[in-house]
């Protein structure tokens, strides 16, 4: 087993086991009896509501990956870029840094359709900046709409909110206009990269930020179950724990989320809510994403087990199995 093969899968590993181990830790905070009666507060409406804007999320995330494909210049089929990405990501936001750990999945799947190191990179670098664009964006709105929750927690004078709010709006528009017109390869400090096609960028910032939207949208259905908040208020507590998050790299966001909605939303933000978004949209895609990976990883094996046994000659395609 060569050095780099290693190194991912011992990475893997300890994602896998660092997973269960947050999971422990999310439940562990709170006893059973807090949890089970702040989640039955919540009605039912409300929770397949969340769970329903948490799939249009995931869904959102799928099409990062299937944009970074043409970008680095190797398109694959949706289904193939749904499946890494949702794969990847339910294992990254509970890990945290996920461009890091739900990358390690994203390249087990990617080398064996075909990519390179450089090539999955152009694809997880492409998704970043997406997340990036569309976090600026929904932030920027958030600011000028809602200046007054954002103040309670940054301390900012109004005209230094609206200017801080212009300027994460201003992001992605200067985005697409660079994407429009630049041609030649960027260099920043040591790296050199290219700007996307200009229909590729426009589908980054407003696919980005439609998936922050419902991801907002989720933690409002938990939050407005038990407490008075309106979208807008949801959407600037959750942009700016994400910032925290982003900035802490704390594995899931774990305890980061909560103390920022609760600081921003304090009469909203309720155990139970917060736990129930949680389970929402960390876990249940975790217990999902988990099987799926396993069940890669056997068709993976016996695909190369059965290349052997012919002689080298691979079967036609191993991941149809799964699709």
């Amino acid at each position: 087993m060569s050095a780099k093969r290693f190194l991912i899968n011992a990475t893997l590993i300890f994602g896998l086991l660092l997973a269960a181990y947050l999971l422990y830790k999310v439940f562990n905070r709170y006893s059973l009896d807090e949890v089970t009666r702040s989640i039955a507060a919540i009605p039912v409406s409300r929770l397949f509501a969340g769970v329903g804007f948490a799939a249009l999320s995931y869904f959102c995330l799928t099409w990062f990956d299937w944009m970074g494909l043409r970008y680095a210049g190797r398109p694959l089929s949706y289904p193939r870029a749904a499946i890494a990405s949702f794969t990847g990501l339910s294992i990254g936001h509970n890990l945290g840094v996920a461009a890091l750990s739900s990358g390690a999945v994203r390249y087990r799947y990617y080398a064996r359709w075909g990519l390179n190191t450089e090539e999955v990179a152009k694809v997880i670098l492409f998704c970043g900046v997406t997340v990036g664009i569309g976090l600026s964006a929904l932030t920027g709105i958030a600011l000028l709409i809602n200046p007054e929750d954002a103040a309670n927690l940054l301390k900012l004078s109004a005209r230094a909110l609206f200017l801080l709010g212009l300027t994460c709006v201003a992001v992605p528009a200067i985005y697409v206009v660079l994407a429009a017109t630049v041609r030649t390869p960027l260099r920043l400090w040591k790296w050199r990269f290219e700007m996307p096609r200009v229909e590729l960028a426009i589908g980054q910032v407003v696919i980005g930020t439609l998936n922050f939207i419902f991801v907002s949208a989720c933690l409002h259905q938990m939050l407005a179950a038990q407490g008075e908040t309106s979208f807008v208020q949801t959407a600037t507590a959750f942009v700016l724990a994400n910032v925290a998050i982003l900035i802490t790299h704390v594995p899931g966001g774990l305890g980061v989320l909560e103390a920022t909605v609760s600081h921003v939303l304090p009469g909203a933000a309720s155990i139970g809510a917060l736990v129930a978004f949680r389970v929402i949209y960390f876990v249940l895609p975790l217990l999902i994403g988990l099987p799926i990976l396993a069940i890669s990883e056997v068709v993976f094996r016996r695909h190369k087990r059965a290349g052997s046994e012919d002689g080298g000659r691979q079967p036609a395609d191993p991941q149809a199995q799964l699709l």
